[in-house]
């Protein structure tokens, strides 16, 4: 620190590097978090964003229903029925009922929600957490790659055929008539796609049931997303993001109810390994004293 004689001048430099100290203790605090959002670009993470799914649709489909004979997926969704029927619950057919005679549009509706808007919200999201709050951006990216993954080991392990298929007399059906009262709206009602069609059938997995990643990846959304929402309306308007998407997944006949806590648990499960990735990240920084000086080295660096 420079000392001159008059006193009057000392008392302005000691106060100058008490201020530049300050600075310089907030300068290091935030160094991890601009540090991390320095190392992030877009097309990196555009390119692992879609080479992950790539991966995860050839992975899906590669145990998926052209590789699993549809007794068992037919054997697992009468296990689902039978614990939902326990516990009371088996009312996926009734409820579809009396929705499909509301209107037709209601129903195109939710068959459009179904087939497209967990790909549009999850990737605005994505999308806003990489611009505004890329400090906690690669947290919720790991988090939902590592839900994405276990839903993989779910698909590949309990293979469920979904409520539209169970009376289905197709190449995926179960051909169960006790099961009529299902009805397949994305075929009856189409909208832009339907799983009856042949490249549909071919490239996707028919019993990619359990657990529902349509619930996991809304409950990714609201919960990344909440905190930064000041307005009433606007934190219950985000809130009811999945209550309306386990609607959907029912109402289409695409998953039992059940599915909805299988969607809940990966992305429980994936939600704590990615913090256990950033506690290990943080770990390492501490043991980095070179790129990551203490609160004092840095502070003394910029008073001096």
């Amino acid at each position: 620190m420079a000392y001159v004689d008059d006193p009057s001048a000392n008392s302005v430099v000691n106060t100058t590097g008490t201020a530049a100290a300050a600075a310089a203790i907030g300068a290091v605090g935030v160094a991890p978090a601009a540090a991390t959002a320095s190392r992030l670009r877009w097309y990196r993470e555009v390119a692992a964003v879609l080479g992950f799914y790539v991966v995860y649709s050839m992975i899906r489909n590669l145990f998926g229903s052209n590789a699993v004979d549809p007794s068992i997926a037919l054997r697992n969704a009468l296990r689902v029925v039978a614990v939902e029927r326990y516990v009371g619950g088996f009312a996926e057919a009734e409820i579809q009922r009396f929705f499909l005679e509301w209107s037709t549009p209601f129903i195109r509706f939710w068959n459009l929600y179904y087939g497209t808007l967990h790909f549009v919200v999850t990737a605005g999201v994505m999308v806003w957490l990489f611009r505004r709050h890329p400090d906690i951006y690669p947290r919720w990216r790991n988090g939902l790659a590592a839900m994405t993954g276990l839903a993989l080991v779910g698909f590949s392990l309990f293979p469920l055929m979904p409520p539209r298929l169970l009376a289905d007399a197709g190449i995926y059906g179960g051909g169960d008539l006790r099961f009529s009262g299902f009805v397949d709206t994305l075929h009856q009602f189409p909208t832009l796609w339907s799983f009856n069609s042949g490249t549909m059938q071919s490239v996707s997995n028919q019993y990619a049931a359990m657990p529902s990643l349509h619930i996991g990846w809304s409950l990714w959304c609201v919960a990344a997303t909440l905190p930064f929402i000041r307005p009433l309306w606007g934190r219950v308007l985000v809130s009811l993001y999945v209550p309306a998407t386990v609607f959907a997944i029912v109402v289409t006949a695409n998953h039992y109810w059940i599915d909805a806590l299988g969607g809940v648990a990966v992305f429980t499960v994936g939600y704590l390994i990615a913090g256990r990735i950033e506690y290990v990240k943080g770990l390492r920084r501490q043991a980095s004293p070179v790129n990551h000086p203490t609160a004092a080295e840095g502070a003394k660096s910029l008073v001096s």
